[in-house]
């Protein structure tokens, strides 16, 4: 928001300085935002500008969505207590304030998009030399990018702001939080308005843009969380006909850079190696490799140094002795860098080894680290094409087991085919809060690393004891956390409002427990 603010400033300076009597220094040929959101080119171009953010939130969401529950921790290093690094392990001690930086980059890259759709929505119906069925498509991405953003907003800091159109007077930057009732029905309308809109995709692999499947899934999500299942029923049985499907051949295929934008996904944020202009590497998941001088053993890639920016993510024991005996996802989404470590807990990889039945070699330890998105070898350090996936069938499947189960009807079908992918045999149980427990480990192991799991536990009942519960197991295995870490409290479940933001809107209120 404070982005937004700025360039407001600036558009009023420049508006003020536009007399006849002054030079303009704008060719007459240049587009102007008056007149460029006019074509069908013009409206899919600025729907794309919408996307770029997500990749943002993605630098940061697993410092709350994975690190800030029971699915990964940090490499420590207690020679380095800069800010960075101390308020990037704070999202996993559960010790966050609202000046955490890179929490709150989640909120303001989220806004981000937010305005880019808002801008979009506002725009189209003034699209005068656009065809209705551009107009639709334009609409329906936009609405898709809000909702997705409000979604990811309302789940980790409860009521928010709710922007829903172009901010043009300063006054308008600052609104009062909505509440989660308030924010939920917004969703739920654009969601609608996407499915209306959008087409199923016209073949596989899909463009990466937003499709009926994903505001379909999305919008599902949305129904589960609020417990409105028999309609989340009803949207995930549609999304077959669409050409949704499981990848069969194994569960690594999903994510390599040749499978990008298959049948199994509904909507992932895309990514592409520097090749020339307007590409974009995924350098995410190499901030989960060991902090180490080199990482060739592991990516192949020379001079590939991770001391300053890896160790983050990584994958903790009670997460790995969670999948179980010949599940085929655990050596597809953790290895081991073994090695030796030096004074400042910087690892020398020797090897690097399967995480399956893994024993160290004498005088060696292993560090466990999160493989699934990193598929070496790379020419270039940090140079990944893997997209990220946000919304894949498989979770659609999940959704739909946890939809079947709340409602006392079986959900064998659809939770049974995930396991059979990764190579397990089927679940018979038919107890409905027994399938409930299952439904809910199936998704921690299907989706590690994906973001998933701190929005699985906010809305599970148990997740309040099972976070109290790693905490002990934590406070037991690292010995350099601060007195305070993993003081687990049912208000930490929301995220504090970022404090910066309060700061220049004085209509923000904090969550409770927060002091700032």
């Amino acid at each position: 928001m404070k982005k937004i603010y700025l360039l407001i400033t600036v558009l009023a300076l420049t508006a003020t300085a536009c007399d006849k009597d002054y030079i303009s220094l704008l060719p007459e040929d240049s587009l102007s935002p008056e007149t460029f959101y006019q074509t069908d080119d013009q409206l899919a171009s600025a729907a794309l500008a919408a996307y770029v953010p997500l990749r943002d939130v993605l630098l940061n969401d697993h410092f709350a969505s994975e690190m800030h529950a029971d699915n990964t921790h940090y490499q420590p290093a207690p020679n380095n207590r800069g800010t960075a690094n101390v308020h990037r392990e704070s999202g996993a001690d559960w010790n966050n304030d609202g000046n955490n930086t890179y929490i709150n980059s989640i909120y303001f890259h989220c806004y981000t998009g937010i305005s880019r759709a808002n801008i979009l929505i506002g725009r189209i119906p003034n699209a005068a030399r656009a065809t209705e069925a551009g107009k639709a498509k334009a609409d329906g991405q936009a609405k898709f990018i809000r909702a997705l953003n409000y979604f990811k907003l309302v789940r980790l800091f409860g009521d928010v702001p709710l922007h829903l159109t172009e901010v043009t007077k300063a006054e308008e930057a600052f609104l009062p939080r909505a509440s989660v009732d308030e924010v939920y029905a917004q969703i739920i309308s654009d969601c609608q308005d996407a499915i209306a809109q959008l087409e199923p995709p016209a073949k596989f692999p899909q463009s990466g843009e937003a499709t009926k499947g994903a505001a379909t899934v999305l919008l599902a999500d949305v129904y589960v969380t609020l417990k409105r299942y028999e309609e989340a029923e009803a949207l995930l049985n549609t999304l077959p006909d669409m050409g949704y499907k499981l990848i069969t051949t194994s569960y690594e295929d999903v994510f390599k850079p040749t499978n990008k934008n298959n049948e199994e996904s509904l909507f992932e944020v895309q990514y592409q190696t520097v090749t020339g202009t307007g590409s974009q590497p995924n350098i995410v998941p190499f901030q989960f490799l060991p902090r180490t001088p080199n990482t060739v053993l592991i990516t192949g890639a020379p001079f590939s140094n991770t001391v300053g920016s890896g160790g983050w993510n990584k994958p903790v024991q009670d997460l790995i002795d969670a999948y179980e005996e010949g599940d085929a996802r655990l050596e597809a989404s953790i290895a081991v860098a073994e090695g030796t470590y030096d004074d400042s807990y910087v690892m020398t990889i020797s090897a690097n080894k399967s995480v399956v039945n893994y024993t160290p070699e004498e005088g060696k330890v292993g560090q466990p680290y999160s493989k699934k998105f990193l598929h070496p070898p790379f020419e270039l350090a940090g140079n990944s094409s893997t997209n990220w996936p946000i919304y894949r069938y498989a979770e659609a499947l999940l959704l739909l087991a946890e939809a079947l189960n709340e409602q006392g009807k079986s959900p064998l079908g659809p939770l049974n085919a995930v396991r059979n992918r990764a190579g397990l045999g089927n679940i018979t149980e038919t107890n409905k809060e027994v399938l409930r427990d299952l439904i809910f480990h199936e998704r921690r192991v299907e989706l590690a690393f994906e973001n998933k799991r701190f929005h699985d536990l906010q809305r599970n009942p148990r997740g309040l004891e099972i976070m109290q519960a790693y905490a002990i197991k934590a406070k037991a295995t690292y010995p350099l956390l601060p007195p305070t870490a993993f003081d687990i409290q049912p208000y930490k479940f929301l995220l504090p409002i970022p404090q910066p933001e309060r700061g220049l809107n004085p209509a923000l209120t904090q969550n409770p427990g927060y002091s700032f």
